[in-house]
């Protein structure tokens, strides 16, 4: 099949940030599929640019985008995009199937415009319940805005052959207005080659000026809004009389600079923003780390999320913490591979750190849990393929 597909924010492995679209791409490819991609990026001068990475044509549409950006800047983008890409894709010859995948919504117009006006299917993949969190963060508060954008995602529900969610409550939203047997769950994935557990990366604990022999926990990717790391810095205060542990956020985003502040406002000495690393070299940190932390604001609508630091968190062979108290609480606990602490007890969080630290036979235990977890279960072999199949079922 020639598959075109929708993603504003593609990356690859070179690239700090998600990559599932890239693992899913590749996959397609190996069973005999074209892949052409249409994303969006700043770092070309050209306002459109083809280049073909690893067998996918990608078409890289100028667009500027940061999570600092406000509300109306980030919507107007997702709007210019949402043009400029259905221009594009409306150009495109012998498609036989579009895949768009979320976030934003908006991804979802060019693929209702493509079945539409060329009668080409499309799959839907919603990685967050979209405008519902939004809403819920009260990004979104406008209730005209709001009743449009819940037609929306209903309508582009309603068209697709088929729609992938990355959690079962993402799934859950999505079967509000369309039959279970209309989705399929299929969460995000570990990179058992890009994260695993092997000798610790002296040279580069020295060169980030971290204490070889400190207890460390990371917490890696976006430092967004929704990810609310305010509560770990909290927990932080608790500690900064203990030399021995070391808490690093690697990544950035729009709450970084008030973070910052913050940390050095209370002269937090434990506390390291480390930056953004390629992937290669967040697979270092993650490894010489000895506990990952995935944090979330306390909010109903994100106890859905299916967050990449969770499962490369797992494939590393790290114990987790995590403070959503959702699925990703069900996976620690059910598989002895971390504990829950509430975001809002700042202390809980201090316990567990401490509980680990002073337990290398328990930090070792669910090390390996998260490990196998990985292998069995969550490995990227595993769910790419079973996305092709769901693919090849629904054309």
């Amino acid at each position: 099949m020639n598959i075109l597909y929708l993603h504003q924010y593609f990356l690859t492995p070179q690239e700090p940030g998600g990559t599932r679209s890239y693992w899913l791409a590749q996959e397609l490819i190996k069973n005999g599929h074209k892949v052409t991609m249409i994303t969006s990026s700043s770092k070309f001068s050209e306002n459109i640019k083809n280049v073909n990475i690893d067998g996918i044509e990608v078409i890289y549409i100028k667009e500027d985008y940061d999570q600092n950006m406000s509300v109306t800047r980030r919507l107007k983008a997702f709007l210019r995009f949402m043009y400029k890409s259905s221009v594009v894709g409306f150009k495109q010859k012998d498609i036989d199937l579009v895949i768009a995948t979320s976030t934003p919504l908006t991804i979802g117009i060019p693929a209702l415009l493509l079945k539409w006006f060329k009668g080409k299917p499309f799959i839907f993949e919603v990685r967050d319940l979209w405008p519902e969190v939004p809403i819920q963060m009260g990004a979104i508060t406008n209730r005209w805005v709001i009743k449009i954008a819940r037609w929306l995602e209903k309508t582009i529900y309603k068209n697709s052959s088929h729609v992938v969610a990355l959690s079962h409550g993402m799934q859950e939203g999505v079967t509000k207005y369309i039959k279970k047997e209309k989705t399929s769950m299929i969460p995000n994935m570990a990179k058992m080659d890009e994260f695993w557990p092997r000798e610790k990366n002296d040279d580069l604990i020295n060169k980030l000026g971290l204490k070889k022999e400190s207890f460390k926990v990371v917490h890696f990717g976006s430092l967004g809004l929704a990810n609310g790391a305010q509560t770990i810095v909290e927990s932080t205060k608790l500690l900064n009389h203990r030399d021995d542990v070391e808490f690093l956020f690697v990544g950035g985003g729009s709450t970084e600079k008030d973070l910052q502040e913050e940390v050095k406002k209370n002269n937090l000495k434990n506390v390291k923003f480390l930056g953004k690393f390629p992937m290669k070299d967040v697979s270092e940190i993650v490894n010489f780390s000895d506990v990952s932390i995935i944090s979330f604001l306390d909010l109903p609508i994100l106890y859905t999320n299916s967050p990449n630091k969770l499962f490369d968190s797992l494939s590393a062979g790290k114990p987790i913490i995590v403070n959503s108290a959702g699925w990703t609480k069900d996976i620690a606990e059910q598989y002895n591979c971390g504990f829950y602490v509430n975001p809002n007890q700042p202390q809980e969080l201090v316990e567990k750190v401490l509980h680990l630290k002073s337990n290398p036979r328990l930090v070792e235990e669910m090390g390996n849990n998260s490990r196998k977890l990985a292998e069995t279960v969550y490995d990227k072999s595993i769910l790419c393929k079973k996305f092709v199949e769901v693919v090849e079922q629904n054309v």
